[in-house]
């Protein structure tokens, strides 16, 4: 029973009594007073907002339980036309003075009949939600179906494959459910799909069986799954090929659409040991058997994410798994560590999820802070300390450093704004205070907490509160007030660090004066004697600390954080930021001269260090850097710098000499993984008319450079950067190396961005124009290659007129994309630009639209950091 205000936001007594519209409210109904839960409803009618608030979640989560999905998708072999379905919901609900509130993000129209327990019932459809009022119910399980047609809004169809994508919230756009992660559910899955496709979902095949209507059309049967949350409910379906391996007695199941059979045969074997390694890696940790049965992974072509961790049915982007023979032992590492990553959430986002979506970080942490633990001993040649502060430091950065800075945990009122949560707080800064909980706690209380909270939680769901009690009760420290410090707020401390005559004194600042924060955390400092250097670690939990070092002269340089755990801004005095110039490349310990390129990176950020002279330092000292990891981050700060805070006259300048310089070290690289990275670099950053020239001949196959067996992607990749520095014939290079490409997901690809690289602005301007249709944006990947062309540096004065219809289209992106789609498409729109234009632009439409959603102001903020640095 509810009162008039529930009934005027819902109108439900329309439709029970077969009215079609309401001229006169209905009599009040009287409030039964021992109803508390109905009387929450009725006192806050945006509980059935669109999207699902967390009130809505909350008072469903207390509610509902034992749910079962029977969900049936009919999907065509063309993506144009609909797909249609029927799902059949059965679960408990302990409060009868509720109505049953399903989500389902599709016009009104798209829903054919509801039944309930078996018989049509009336309902009413408000935005997003499928509302049948409380009186129908009866006590005990509730059955509810629904016949209706899905969009394709989170289906990702293609010519010919699809792949369903529900994170965080889309579930409901394909269809209805009850989308929240507390509430877990059991899904039984069947599909009716061409008989000539393949397809895989979280639950094991069970049968096939052609449809009995249509012979040229099978239906499938999956096992039922174990409870999961609906963002996790997967399946896929297409013109796949198969391939199964068994290592330790386990079957692993890969998903495919690569034509290149050398390609498969040269990753299979990895890619199947780099699974069982990791499983097994987690199973002695969590002291927990891989708890989902079957494993297998789909490797979908242009993939918008790394890869996304359904249990039983794990998706990756092709190119992540399938590395060419050039591929660099970093990005074989990237790829053990992305394997790990996605297994490692099985048990940490998948057995045990997070309540809500203000923890997603949680799952993420682990998942990140796992992978470096399990991918660490396969690569004994690598510099594990060393890839993790590459991995994470410089990332987090780069968004902790901006005014658009997040905390780790940051308040959710909606569930539709779930995907504005996601960014490198959650994946790059939160492993690293992970890891310093680690070393605050130790690495077997560390263990013992994450094993019960796994073992007291499993199938269920947790959140940040529940784990870092579970860790207080096992440490002396006050994990709250740690907390609170390193994960509920944003930004980073700015510490300084100063020799006192006898010893070292750090400092300790919130840049937000308001707030006064203070971190707590071991800090490092190596100080540098003549050619011999010596490291120091000093706890800092106030605004100050010192540590006393009697005997040791004045220091030539101070280089703080050099134990690439430490966090902050690390401000470095002018004696230093000179002689660490000079001697960075000198440093023994490589970690030690990524952190101090990094730092003196940050120093240019802040004008205390010019672009060009970071830039000549840098250029000389490549020249004689062995460290593989190092090289490459080395190479990406030149590569940053030269595009993106050097004048376009000192680029010409500079050009000559810095292809030179990547030649060279492409000549003396030992092996073919190496070279690569030089030749990428040599792709991008060539502007020399002998350097273009010869770029031309390795793309008209004349020569070859030593050593490094080019493949498709790089031929690709070589065609468009000669059409954007329009050499002549750039259309027929075009042409020709359409006709090159055999695997038809990459042609699709060529085809989709070419008029990005076209010499003719109106070509480009229509491309960007179509981005405006959700039509056209469809594959993500692609659009981003697209929008990095037509905003490249050298095409950046003609695209100045685009910047501020593509601030604006930010917003539809948001509402519409997936998750890293809104972030990803501003980096794309303003990296080529670097013009106080371009800066003034984006400040104006930062002012002008005062209602912007706050997430995405963030990332605004976050994206134009670098323009507004370079421009102030």
């Amino acid at each position: 029973m509810v009162t008039q205000k529930f009934w005027q936001r819902v109108c439900l007594l329309c439709v029970v009594t077969g009215l079609a519209n309401c001229s006169e409210p209905p009599q009040e109904t009287p409030v039964v007073q021992d109803m508390p839960v109905d009387t929450v409803i009725s006192d806050n009618p945006d509980l059935l907002a669109p999207g699902v608030p967390m009130e809505l979640a909350q008072l469903r989560a207390a509610a509902v339980s034992d749910v079962l999905y029977t969900v049936h998708f009919d999907i065509p072999a063309l993506a144009s036309e609909p797909v249609r379905g029927e799902v059949d919901v059965r679960f408990t609900q302990t409060d009868l003075s509720l109505p049953v509130v399903l989500d389902f993000r599709a016009p009104s129209d798209q829903v054919t009949q509801v039944l309930l327990n078996g018989e049509p019932v009336a309902f009413d459809s408000v935005p997003d939600h499928i509302v049948i009022p409380p009186t129908l119910l009866q006590p005990g399980e509730q059955r509810v179906s629904v016949f209706f047609q899905s969009t394709d809004a989170a289906l990702n169809r293609q010519q010919d494959f699809m792949y369903a994508l529900f994170v965080p919230d889309r579930a409901s756009t394909a269809f209805p459910v009850f989308e929240q992660p507390d509430i877990k559910a059991r899904y039984e899955l069947s599909l009716t799909i061409p008989a000539h496709w393949q397809a895989l979902a979280n639950g094991a095949l069970q049968s096939r069986v052609p449809d009995a209507n249509d012979a040229s059309r099978h239906r499938l049967l999956f096992a039922q799954t174990l409870p999961i949350s609906s963002y996790l409910f997967a399946f896929a379906a297409g013109d796949l090929l198969i391939d199964s391996a068994e290592r330790d007695g386990r079957t692993f199941t890969l998903y495919h659409r690569e034509t290149d059979p050398d390609k498969l045969a040269r990753n299979r074997d990895a890619i199947f040991d780099l699974h069982a390694t990791a499983l097994n890696w987690l199973e002695d940790y969590t002291g927990i058997d891989y708890p989902f049965g079957k494993f297998d992974f789909f490797a979908v072509p242009a993939f918008q994410f790394g890869g996304m961790e359904h249990p039983g049915a794990i998706w990756y982007r092709a190119e992540t798994l399938f590395l060419d023979p050039t591929a660099s032992r970093t990005q074989e590492l990237g790829r053990a560590s992305l394997i790990a990553h996605e297994t490692a959430h099985m048990w940490f986002g998948d057995l045990v999820t997070m309540r809500w979506f203000d923890d997603v970080w949680m799952k993420e942490v682990f998942a990140n802070f796992m992978a470096a633990k399990i991918a660490g001993p396969s690569f004994p040649d690598l510099n594990m300390p060393l890839r993790f502060f590459q991995a994470h430091h410089p990332t987090a950065y780069g968004v902790d450093r901006t005014a658009g800075a997040n905390p780790i945990r940051q308040p959710l009122a909606n569930l539709r704004d779930a995907g504005s949560l996601y960014g490198a707080i959650i994946y790059q800064k939160a492993p690293v205070v992970m890891q310093q909980l680690e070393q605050l706690i130790g690495e077997a209380a560390l263990q013992e907490g994450l094993r019960q909270y796994l073992q007291s939680y499993q199938f269920g769901n947790a959140s940040w509160i529940d784990l870092i009690s579970i860790l207080d009760a096992l440490s002396d420290q006050d994990l709250l007030r740690w907390s609170q410090a390193w994960v509920d707020e944003p930004g980073r401390p700015r510490l300084g660090v100063r020799w006192t005559g006898d010893g070292i004194e750090i400092t300790q600042q919130d840049d937000n004066s308001s707030r006064g924060l203070r971190w707590q955390q071991r800090v490092s400092v190596l100080l540098g004697h003549g050619g011999s250097v010596s490291e120091h670690f000093v706890d800092i939990d106030g605004e100050r600390a010192q540590l006393a070092l009697p005997g040791l002269a004045t220091p030539d340089f101070i280089l703080p954080g050099s134990d690439g755990i430490s966090y902050g801004r690390f401000e470095l005095d002018e004696q230093s930021i000179l002689r660490l110039l000079d001697t960075t490349a000198t440093l023994e310990n490589p970690l030690h001269r990524a952190v101090s390129w990094q730092h003196l990176w940050e120093e240019v950020l802040d004008q205390q260090l010019t672009a060009t002279r970071f830039f000549d330092a840098l250029s000389l000292a490549l020249g004689t850097e062995k460290d593989e990891l190092l090289t490459q981050q080395m190479l990406g700060l030149l590569r940053n710098t030269f595009w993106r805070f050097l004048p376009a006259d000192d680029r010409l300048v500079r050009a000559p000499h810095v292809e030179q310089l990547l030649w060279q070290g492409l000549a003396d690289a030992p092996a073919a993984g190496q070279k690569g990275a030089w030749f990428n670099a040599i792709v991008d950053v060539t502007l020399s008319e002998q350097g273009i020239n010869r770029l031309e001949d390795i793309w008209r196959m004349n020569t070859t450079p030593a050593g490094l067996p080019l493949q498709e992607q790089q031929y690709i990749a070589l065609a468009e950067a000669l059409a954007l520095r329009e050499v002549p014939q750039a259309q027929a290079i075009l042409d020709e190396q359409q006709t090159r490409i055999s695997n038809p997901d990459r042609l699709a690809r060529f085809q989709f961005v070419r008029p990005a690289f076209s010499a003719d602005p109106s070509q480009r301007q229509a491309l960007f124009e179509s981005f405006a249709e959700l039509s056209s944006r469809r594959v993500e990947s692609w659009v981003l290659d697209a929008q990095r062309a037509i905003n490249h540096p050298l095409r950046a004065q003609t695209s100045l007129t685009m910047l501020p219809t593509a601030l604006a289209l930010s917003e539809e992106i948001q509402r519409t994309g997936d998750i890293f789609f809104p972030l990803r498409w501003l980096n794309a729109t303003l990296d080529g630009h670097s013009s106080a234009e371009a800066a003034q632009t984006v400040r104006l439409f930062l002012q002008q639209r005062a209602d912007l959603p706050a997430p995405l102001r963030a990332k605004m903020l976050q994206a134009s950091d670098d323009l507004f640095r370079m421009t102030d």
